[in-house]
Parts: C-alpha cells; sequence; structure tokens
C-alpha cells in the first residue's frame, strides 16, 4: 500500500495518457456547455466527439506493448486496448445514434455528454486496472455516472423508479464485491492482480497456510456475486429489465453495450489474471451462473411485449454464454468470452439505435407492435433489423453465430460437454422471440403509417452497423484473431 505514495516519472504517465486526454476532453465539455447558445447542444455534441476521437488517437499513440506502471495499479496491454477501442466507438455510435432522440425529448444538455464521457473513464480505468483497488474505484467512477444518467428524465416517473432501483442494488452488489476483496487482501496481503496470483498459489500448496483457503472460498463468492450482478446474470439479473424499460433509449444502449464491455473487462481482470490459481473454486458457480441464465433469459424473453424489455432478458441469457467461456478457464475460453461480448455489443447498438431511429417526439417505438410492417415503410431499415436479431439468435453467416460456435467450442475442449448442450438447446427456444420480430415486420400488416424520419447521419450509422454485423460474420477470423492474441 506504501507505494501507492511514490512519486511517478513522465515516462509511466505515457500508458495512461488516454484516460488524461478523456479527463481533459470530459472537462472541456462541461465548460463549452455553459456557454453553447440554444437547444441544440451542436458545440457541445461537436465537442464530445473530438474528445472520443483525441481519446482513440492517444490510445493508439501510447500504446508501447505489455506495461505495468503507477506502483502497479495500472497496466497496459493488448486486452485493454482492444476493449477501450471498442468502448469508444461504441460510446461515439450511442451518440450518433441518440441526438435526434434526446433533443426530441428536450433531454440533450451536457450533462449528458459530460456523464457519459465520465462513465467511459470508469470503464477504461476498469479495463487497466492492475489490482483490486483500481478496479474498485473504476467501476464506481462508472456505477456513478450511470446512476445519474438512468434517472436523467426527471419529469419520468419511469426513469426516476430506475434510478433509485439501480442505486440501491449497485450498491449492495458494490458492498459485496468490496467485501470480497477486503477478505482477499487480509489472506493474501496485497492488492496487485499479478502478485495475488502468485499468494493464492502459495497459500494452496503451503501446508501450513492452508487453513486460509477456506477464507479465500468465502471471499470468491463474494466476488463472483458482485461481478455476475455487473455483468447482468442470473439469479442476480433482477435490475436489468426494469432498468432497461425505465431509462430514456439512450441511456439503455449505454447500459446494454458500452457498460458490457466494462463488465465483462472486471471479470477477466479478476479471474483470468488475479483467481485463476482457484479455477475449482469458482468454476462451479459461474456453471450455476450460466444455466441460470440461459434458462431464465431465453424462457423470460418469450413473454415480453416491450421490446426493451425483451432485450433486457435477451441479454441475460447472452450473459450465460460469456460465462460459459470465462469458466473454461483456458486462454481459448476468455478470448472466446472477449469475442462474444465485442460482437454482442456491436449488435445491440444497433438494435437500440433502431428504437431510437423509429421513435419520435412523444412517441417511443419500444412495443413489439410498434414494428408491425416495418418493411413496408422502410424495406433497408427493416432488413439491418432482419439481421441484427439473426445475429443475437446466432444465425448464420452473422457473426452472432461464431460467437456462439467460439464459446461452445471452448467449453467442450474442456470436457464439459452437458453444459454446451444445454447452452444450444435453450439458443434453440430463444430463436422465437427474435424470429417472431422478423414476422412482425414482414408478415404483419402496418398499424402506424406515419413516414420514417431519420437525420442522415443516423441512416449512415445504422447501415454500418449492419454491415458490420454481416461482414464480421462472412469474414470473423480477423477479430477471432485479435481476440486469441490478447491471452
Amino acid at each position: 500500500m506504501g507505494q501507492v505514495a511514490m512519486s511517478f516519472s513522465v515516462q509511466e504517465l505515457i500508458p495512461v495518457l488516454p484516460e488524461i486526454v478523456l479527463l481533459i476532453g470530459a472537462s472541456v465539455v462541461l465548460l463549452v456547455d455553459l456557454f453553447a447558445p440554444g437547444k441544440g447542444r451542436a458545440s457541445t455534441y461537436l465537442w464530445s466527439l473530438i474528445a472520443l476521437a483525441a481519446t482513440a488517437l492517444a490510445l493508439v499513440y501510447s500504446f508501447q506493448g505489455p506495461q505495468i506502471v503507477l506502483g502497479g495499479h495500472y497496466q497496459s496491454d493488448a486486452l485493454s486496448l482492444v476493449l477501450k477501442l471498442g468502448m469508444v466507438i461504441g460510446l461515439a455510435c450511442v451518440l450518433l445514434y441518440g441526438r435526434s432522440y434526446l433533443a426530441a425529448r428536450d433531454l440533450l444538455s451536457g450533462e449528458f455528454f459530460t456523464l457519459s464521457l465520465f462513465a467511459l473513464l470508469g470503464m477504461m480505468i476498469i479495463a487497466s486496472g492492475g489490482s483490486l483497488l483500481s478496479l474498485y474505484l473504476g467501476l464506481e467512477t462508472l456505477s456513478l455516472s450511470l446512476y445519474a444518467l438512468v434517472g436523467f428524465d426527471r419529469r419520468s416517473v419511469a426513469s426516476s423508479e430506475a434510478a433509485i432501483k439501480y442505486f440501491i442494488l449497485g450498491a449492495l452488489a458494490s458492498g459485496m464485491l468490496l467485501y470480497g476483496i477486503s477478505i482477499l487482501y487480509g489472506v493474501t496481503g496485497t492488492l496487485n492482480l499479478v502478485v495475488l496470483q502468485g499468494e493464492i498459489a502459495a497459500v494452496l500448496t503451503d501446508t501450513d497456510a492452508r487453513q486460509f483457503s477456506m477464507l479465500l472460498g468465502l471471499g470468491v463468492v463474494f466476488v463472483v456475486v458482485g461481478a455476475a450482478f455487473k455483468l447482468g446474470a442470473a439469479p442476480f439479473h433482477m435490475w436489468l429489465p426494469d432498468i432497461y424499460e425505465g431509462s430514456p433509449t439512450a441511456v439503455t444502449n449505454i447500459l446494454g453495450t458500452v457498460s458490457k464491455l466494462a463488465a465483462i473487462a472486471l471479470v477477466l481482470r479478476l479471474f483470468a489474471d488475479g483467481l485463476q490459481p482457484l479455477l475449482l473454486q469458482w468454476q462451479p458457480m459461474m456453471m450455476m451462473l450460466a444455466v441460470m441464465s440461459l434458462a431464465i433469459g431465453n424462457i423470460v424473453a418469450i413473454a415480453q411485449t416491450n421490446i426493451k424489455r425483451m432485450l433486457a432478458y435477451s441479454a441475460i441469457s447472452h450473459m450465460g454464454f460469456v460465462v460459459l467461456g470465462v469458466l473454461a478457464g483456458t486462454a481459448e475460453g476468455y478470448s472466446a468470452s472477449l469475442f462474444y461480448m465485442l460482437t454482442y455489443a456491436l449488435t445491440g447498438l444497433a438494435a437500440f439505435g433502431m428504437i431510437m431511429i423509429l421513435s419520435r417526439e412523444g412517441f417511443e417505438a419500444d412495443k413489439l407492435d410498434d414494428y408491425k410492417g416495418l418493411g413496408q415503410r422502410s424495406p433497408v431499415l427493416a432488413l439491418i433489423m432482419m439481421v441484427v436479431m439473426f445475429s443475437m439468435a446466432g444465425v448464420p453467416p452473422t457473426v452472432g453465430f461464431f460467437a456462439k460456435l467460439a464459446v461452445i467450442e471452448a467449453v467442450m475442449a474442456q470436457g464439459h460437454t452437458w453444459i454446451a448442450i444445454v447452452a444450444v438447446l435453450f439458443s434453440v427456444i430463444g430463436a422465437f422471440y427474435y424470429l417472431r420480430m422478423v414476422k412482425l415486420m414482414f408478415f404483419d400488416d402496418v398499424e402506424d403509417p406515419s413516414p420514417i424520419e431519420a437525420a442522415w447521419d443516423e441512416r449512415v450509422v445504422i447501415s454500418l452497423n449492419g454491415l458490420a454485423i454481416l461482414a464480421l460474420g462472412i469474414f470473423p477470423g480477423g477479430l477471432l484473431a485479435v481476440c486469441s492474441q490478447v491471452f
């Protein structure tokens, strides 16, 4: 702990440059908003995109291979680079999709952009967390920003209710995670993830220290609970549907896509980097989480009539696949989980972006019936939405098929054939509610014939998003190779 107070050289701050640039950018956006004329917030919006572009450039410039700096609390490696680039691109898409949506509801304010950028800062800190302490600080930075964003629409009762639920349950999960961290620190005497792995291995092999193994197991239980909540895995999923439905869709897009990248970063840093020696203790818990997430997510989603709630339960089932890759406990499993989460975030961006494009002032396109006859109103948008649904269902040649395949292969390679079969069966069940959307769009009559008004930039981004889902499905090798080289 004494290392925290040590002085750092300028050279050590180069890997931290992206976070520094983002922090400066968020502060500039906050100041620009004070003097921004009118309600359009064009200057604030533009400066937010500039801040994200500068952060992406700083990420590429500052990466000089694996480095551990700031007394071991910060690490720059291939995993952090891939995740951070995904986070920056994802948030840029969220802002592009959400501008018109928020403006139509008089919610386009500087606070939205500033809080989004500070949430991104927390995500990036998690991605580069080199110690349990930095992981927790990044998580709290992210969580506090998201609490405010969920309750951003103060005139909406649903939004306020969602914010209160999220805050209470999120604080409880953070407390459990912190308690687990304190137990691990008490047994091993370190917060550094690399050192922690060695200390845990020493405790497990040292006959005199073996009495602490049960205490380590207790710490792991609390860490798994906290991580499962942030991931949105069952049975710690109770917050997800209400928060997805109650939040403004622009905020739901952040929760359902970009923040999921922070969740997988937290899980991989904790279990792949720190708690790998305790694999036999946390693997059975992960199996329970995976099976329950697949079952609850896919079955309950069938009964939903609100598309945001349907996507929430769909997210729970997808987190079951992510957990499957992690429980394999191998480099192949971890890379499969990373690939799955990156492609899920890409697909989710298009799904929530479509909801915002079809929404208008006084109307939320969040009911399944709102999508009836979309193929007649806008064949291009309906085709993109069909690609999104096929990818989530795991239908080839979309990228969702290869994401599921990679996870199942990693699990079966470790002899867990039964759980791979369970995953496939529930995926077949889950295909129903995705294909139902396709049926509504192309085979049902139009209920709302009003024209779809979407800005040119929204149409460009949603088209590129849909093409990316198809392109990565046809040529998945590049991204798969990148994810494989991370571990």
